[in-house]
């Protein structure tokens, strides 16, 4: 059974970018109810099919498989909830932690968020000056609902 634990920030300024380099990720949703979610996503021509349990403080349940590119990508047209969600991840090392900045594009262009996986919920970790408030307990920030609440529409 795999746990991911991650907190989530806002993002504020441009100094993460330093040195940072992303890819494009494009994914959709085949569930978004509040028990599980299941996501295909695509990076680059590599596709995965992630199912995520409820998060319960700052842990929930997650299980990912790469899949084939070309499935991914028929689900992403034909099975996913619109708009499909599509964002720059870049990879930023700040101490002993790798921060995952993802940039988003189309419907939700303009967002900007930190996420940040640890071994344990109370893992101290370096907090660097371009990170903004905390929403990992604020839902509207969960990639599942910016597909039924765009950050263009709030």
């Amino acid at each position: 059974m795999a746990t991911e634990i991650e907190r989530k920030f806002l993002v504020e300024g441009e100094a993460w970018r330093h040195g940072a380099e992303g890819k494009r990720y494009r994914q959709g949703y085949l569930s978004t109810d509040k028990v599980r979610t299941v996501r295909v996503r695509t990076i680059g021509d590599a596709g995965f099919l992630t199912i995520k349990g409820a998060t319960r403080g700052f842990s929930r349940l997650e299980f990912e498989y790469s899949i084939p590119g070309e499935d991914a990508e028929s689900m992403l047209k034909t099975l996913c909830f619109e708009p499909i969600i599509d964002k720059t991840r870049y990879r930023v090392r700040v101490g002993e932690h790798v921060w995952e900045v993802d940039e988003f594009h189309g419907v939700n262009a303009g967002l900007i968020l930190a996420e940040i996986e640890l071994g344990s919920e109370d893992e101290a970790f370096e907090r660097p000056d371009w990170l903004g408030a905390e929403v990992s307990d604020d839902a509207r920030y969960f990639n599942s609902n910016l597909v039924e609440h765009p950050y263009s529409t709030w």
